[in-house]
């Protein structure tokens, strides 16, 4: 080895032994993100989901088009794919998922955004994305806000037993991706069950039962009758379950029945709660529409 050689890996030798001591004295500090992580959880109806994402800002950017272009596959997020768990099968707009969890990928258009549900959930970015490994695509339409949303945002709106709205928000951007779950045909079996096995029912357990045939429009009479058993059994609550008879009975044509209930209903709901009470003002407006 000449001299010149020698110099040369001794003073990279001396670099790195520098470098390294720099690294040892450098303090730890705990810098924020430029793009926070976040993890959302929604129960919608039976099924539990789990998004977890990183949330970039606009920063005086251009979004959409800009550093997110159209027709690329985005990781919906920053940083690692945004990835989305469901407890149980859901519907996608028309688009049966199975339980699981899945990379959540899109590509944006100005008229419409493709969503892709890909089995690959633990990988960074789109940047090693595999079209083969896809389970769902399917596209939907976006929709313009007036005011801009600074700081990406995933969120659950419209939320029912059965169905909610996944949004994907940012800049001006809107896009609903519409969820659909299957309750009725788990709850039912469960609910009939225990109303035929012996033994006394809660007054709490029949107002669910009924509000649940209620609202799903099932069999009306079952619910009428587990309606006046919870009322027999706890008058405590007798405004709350006397409005729920009125809105069965409505829904089953008796407008007198439903009046009558409505009625008893305020009376109850006054002395408990006072004038105030919203039971006052939905009584009123199921009376004015029996009349």
């Amino acid at each position: 080895m000449n001299s010149k050689t020698l110099l040369t890996t001794l003073a990279f030798a001396g670099g790195l032994v520098f470098a390294s001591r720099l690294a040892a004295q450098t303090p730890a500090v705990n810098f924020p993100a430029a793009s926070p992580a976040c993890t959302l959880k929604q129960r919608i109806g039976l099924t539990d989901i789990e998004v977890v994402y990183s949330r970039p800002g606009i920063k005086n950017r251009t979004i959409f088009g800009g550093i997110v272009p159209y027709g690329q596959v985005w990781r919906t997020g920053a940083n690692q794919a945004t990835k989305i768990t469901f407890s149980t099968p859901v519907k996608l707009e028309d688009t049966d998922i199975p339980a699981g969890g899945y990379a959540l990928f899109t590509i944006p258009g100005t008229n419409e955004w493709t969503i892709i549900i890909n089995k690959d959930a633990s990988q960074w970015g789109a940047f090693r994305y595999n079209e083969k490994d896809d389970i769902a695509r399917f596209k939907v339409m976006p929709l313009t806000l007036a005011e801009p949303i600074e700081t990406f945002t995933i969120e659950f709106n419209r939320i029912r037993d059965e169905s909610a709205v996944l949004n994907l928000v940012w800049e001006k951007t809107v896009v609903p991706v519409h969820l659909h779950v299957d309750v009725t045909s788990e709850l039912v079996p469960q609910i009939e069950a225990a109303m035929a096995a012996p033994g006394k029912k809660s007054d709490g357990f029949y107002f669910q039962a009924a509000t649940f045939y209620y609202n799903h429009d099932l069999d009306q009479k079952k619910a009428l009758d587990w309606v006046n058993a919870g009322l027999a059994d706890n008058p405590g609550i007798a405004y709350e379950m006397l409005h729920l008879k009125a809105q069965i009975l409505a829904k089953q044509g008796d407008k007198a029945g439903a009046i009558a209930a409505a009625k008893q209903s305020t009376e109850l709901a006054i002395k408990a709660e006072g004038p105030a009470s919203s039971f006052v003002k939905m009584n009123q407006d199921l009376i004015a529409s029996q009349q």
